[in-house]
């Protein structure tokens, strides 16, 4: 390798190292391209697609401008505050912390909003098929047992069944109006739900006792579900817990000696090891979180 190298030179160490980036990144081009579009525009698109499943309207720009805040802008505000202070180390690697931070965070965010939305949604579908199935007994059609829901349920039941009759009255067939609305609520109790209707609507059947059979099976469901979580409950804490032990140590350090702990981010050093450790903390968190994370 010494060798190589005297014989290519400095320069021409530099040329070939460029030759072999330029030919990684020509022959690996498209999944770069489509790398950096998802990190960008792909982003933005992403949570406006989300924000219209939370029936949220939001321009498209000033998703950018609160992605742009949040991910460049606390980086510089970081920045400039303490470079203010003097800690010009310090700034650099909060900057680069919060860059990071604030350019992820969006994601997770707005997928913990949708999930919390389709739980409601999960909770009030019991209610809903209640009143479908009697709307249907009292001699309704399907539309008209619907429009009860719109009137008498809240959000979010309510507003993703008045989008299904919407979408209906404009010409869109109504099995494709249930089919919408299951891509929208990815749940396995409004697949069968939507599974019955479509089905019955066409080889003809009685809807309300399906509705009655598939209340029951969503009550079990959901009282599975509880008594999971009210098992797990103890182990998330406890993950918590201890993800938060390191910070509550590193408090009392501070407090009691506060110079051992400004070398943990005034040093190359100890700015490695505070990396290291965070990385730690969260990926046991991570898994900790997965473990006790039990689909029924």
């Amino acid at each position: 390798m010494d060798v190589f190298v005297n014989l290519l030179g400095k320069n021409g160490m530099i040329i070939f190292i460029g030759v072999i980036f330029f030919l990684l990144a020509f022959k690996y081009s498209n999944n770069l391209f489509k790398w950096i579009e998802d990190q960008t525009f792909g982003t933005r698109s992403y949570i406006e697609e989300r924000l219209a499943l939370l029936f949220v309207e939001v321009h498209p720009d000033h998703i950018t401008y609160l992605l742009l805040f949040l991910s460049v802008g606390s980086g510089l505000l970081a920045l400039l505050i303490f470079f203010l202070l003097g800690q010009y180390i310090l700034g650099i690697f909060m900057a680069l912390v919060l860059s990071f931070l604030g350019f992820k965070i969006p994601r997770p965010v707005i997928n913990w909003l949708v999930e919390r939305r389709i739980k409601y949604y999960q909770s009030q579908l019991v209610d809903a098929l209640t009143l479908l199935g009697n709307g249907i007994r009292a001699g309704l059609s399907v539309p008209q047992a619907l429009g009860i829901i719109v009137d008498e349920m809240p959000a979010p039941v309510s507003q993703e069944f008045s989008l299904l009759i919407q979408q209906n009255r404009i010409g869109v067939p109504l099995e494709e109006c249930f089919e919408n609305l299951a891509k929208r609520v990815p749940l396995e109790d409004n697949d069968m739900f939507v599974a019955a209707v479509n089905i019955l609507r066409e080889t003809g059947g009685n809807l309300a006792e399906v509705f009655d059979t598939i209340v029951l099976v969503i009550r079990e469901r959901i009282r599975l579900q509880q008594k999971i979580e009210t098992y797990t409950a103890s182990g998330m804490f406890q993950g918590f817990t201890i993800a938060s032990m390191p910070f509550l140590i590193g408090v009392i350090y501070f407090v009691s000696d506060p110079n051992s702990m400004t070398r943990m981010f005034t040093t190359p050093l100890g700015i490695v090891l505070t990396i290291v450790a965070l990385a730690f903390d969260f990926a046991g968190l991570f898994v900790i979180l997965k473990i006790v994370k039990i689909k029924v």
